[in-house]
């Protein structure tokens, strides 16, 4: 019959990072994170989810080019972990090359992180992902919401507590406060 399902419930079990990398992927698509050792399934993303990342990709990587030796964007695969039994996948990252630079095995905390979150992912992204990104020290975050059509922008005010600078819509501006001159309208994020 083969091995039982892994479980998120907490009362249940807990993983150990090395037991989490040694998990087979969910059947159906998607991937497993890890926060404080409870494992968390992350569906798979859809074509909305595709596009937006695409369009994301390129103003990043417009931004690398044109600060050299600055920056280097990251791109899913790539883990954020500050624990030994923590392991979030971000959509996208943006991180200073000081940071990419000194990263021997795994990431340690990144600078600007991109969720882009669906109806399936919303409310994880926005409460329990965004407040292990603060707990692992993350400076910046924006929660893309494919059905809103919005970016919230959120940023590192203390330790471990990332606080929203504003949520913006069509022709609004949102500006990094981590990356000097990293702009974008909200509306090029959804529409290229």
């Amino acid at each position: 019959m083969g091995e039982p399902a892994p479980t998120t419930s907490p009362l249940v079990r807990r993983y150990t990072l090395e037991e989490f990398f040694e998990l087979e992927p969910p059947a159906d698509g998607g991937y497993y994170e890890l926060i404080g050792g409870v494992l968390y399934m992350v569906p798979p993303p859809d074509w909305p989810h595709g596009r937006t990342t695409t369009h994301l990709i390129e103003i990043l990587m417009r931004y690398q080019l044109s600060h050299p030796g600055s920056c280097r964007v990251v791109v899913p695969r790539a883990g954020v972990q500050r624990t030994p039994d923590t392991w979030l996948e971000p959509d996208l990252m943006l991180i200073t090359q000081h940071r990419f630079d000194g990263v021997v095995k795994q990431l340690d905390g990144a600078d600007l992180v991109v969720e882009i979150s669906g109806p399936g992912s919303a409310t994880y992204d926005r409460t329990t992902k965004a407040d292990t990104y603060a707990a692992l020290g993350v400076r910046e975050l924006w929660l893309v919401d494919l059905a809103d059509r919005s970016v919230e922008q959120r940023v590192l005010r203390e330790p471990g507590r990332l606080e929203t600078a504003g949520v913006f819509r069509g022709t609004e501006i949102i500006e990094s406060t981590v990356f000097p001159g990293l702009r974008a309208t909200a509306g090029s994020i959804f529409d290229g």
